[in-house]
């Protein structure tokens, strides 16, 4: 399962609107690199066969199952990284490099 954010689900749609991409899922690819680490991509694109799905928070997240192995469990959100400057980031369990947030 994939988990999308208040702020992910939120900046997803104005990227939509922006894009004129307004109701399609937004695809989202996950590779393992040579270091064991996650790279990922995305961008708007219409549902494919045997792709997987989720819908949360109004958005729809559309992925291969490739991707899903490497994703589940991932959470995805959009934060602001340095001082006026916000993106998208996976806090994904899969990642070697993945430090789980203190509660």
């Amino acid at each position: 399962m994939i988990y999308v954010t208040d702020s992910a689900a939120e900046q997803i749609r104005v990227a939509a609107e922006q894009s004129d991409a307004q109701g399609l899922p937004l695809r989202i690819a996950a590779s393992r690199r040579a270091d064991g680490s996650i790279d990922y991509v995305m961008g708007f694109d219409e549902l494919r066969a045997n792709d997987q799905s989720v819908k949360s928070l109004g958005v729809t997240i559309v992925y291969n199952p490739v991707s899903a192995a490497l994703m589940d469990g991932m959470t995805m959100d959009y934060v602001e990284i340095e001082p006026g400057k916000k993106d998208f980031i996976f806090l994904n369990p899969n990642d070697p490099h993945y430090v789980k947030p203190k509660d």
